[in-house]
């Protein structure tokens, strides 16, 4: 084989080696029995008092190659829990949650911020009770891989920022209970 021919191969191959740098992006749904949004917020200066939503749905698009994604995930405020049924009622109430005009929470973000080949934050919007305010979650611990009993792809995150709740609305008991709320999701979702 030629010299000319041995190097026009050698291109070829590493040409056909190199991965596509125009990958397509990923999209992924929820899986709402490992998609936990939780909440802490601090109880007389004393304790975090912690909560939970048991039903939350949503969709992620990530395009590692071209660095982008967006997100979209509600959560229905009338699944709160906090372990007291006196306390769930008066936070789902009209002081609160209003969950009767309200019945859904949404984040939707047009941006996702890599680190590399890892996704960071999802910048977007909150909208609850009705008001829409920019917000930007930190995503810790990326990470994907295969579930063992349905063999899908899947990749789960925890996901976290702080809120306002008076930015909300939620301006009951403010000299008692905390205004700055720690907001996390523990989240998997399967690839479409």
């Amino acid at each position: 084989m030629s010299t000319r021919r041995a190097a026009a191969l050698a291109v070829a191959v590493a040409v056909l080696a190199t991965p596509s740098v125009r990958a397509e992006p990923e999209s992924f749904t929820l899986d709402p029995s490992h998609t936990i949004p939780s909440f802490a917020v601090s109880h007389l200066g004393l304790s975090m008092q912690r909560g939970l939503f048991t039903r939350a749905s949503g969709t992620v698009v990530i395009d590692r190659a071209a660095k982008t994604g967006r997100v979209e995930v509600a959560v229905d405020p009338a699944s709160l829990e906090t372990g007291d049924r006196l306390r769930d009622r008066i936070l789902r109430g009209d002081g609160w949650f209003d969950v009767e005009r309200h019945p859904a929470i949404s984040f939707r973000a047009q941006r996702v911020v890599f680190e590399g080949d890892v996704p960071v934050a999802a910048e977007g919007e909150l909208t609850l009770r009705g008001v829409t305010r920019p917000l930007r979650l930190t995503i810790r611990d990326f990470r994907c891989g295969t579930q063992p009993l349905t063999r899908r792809p899947l990749c789960g995150a925890e996901v976290g920022a702080t809120v306002r709740r008076s930015d909300f609305g939620m301006t009951d008991w403010l000299k008692d209970v905390g205004d700055d709320v720690a907001v996390t999701i523990q989240a998997e979702g399967y690839r479409d």
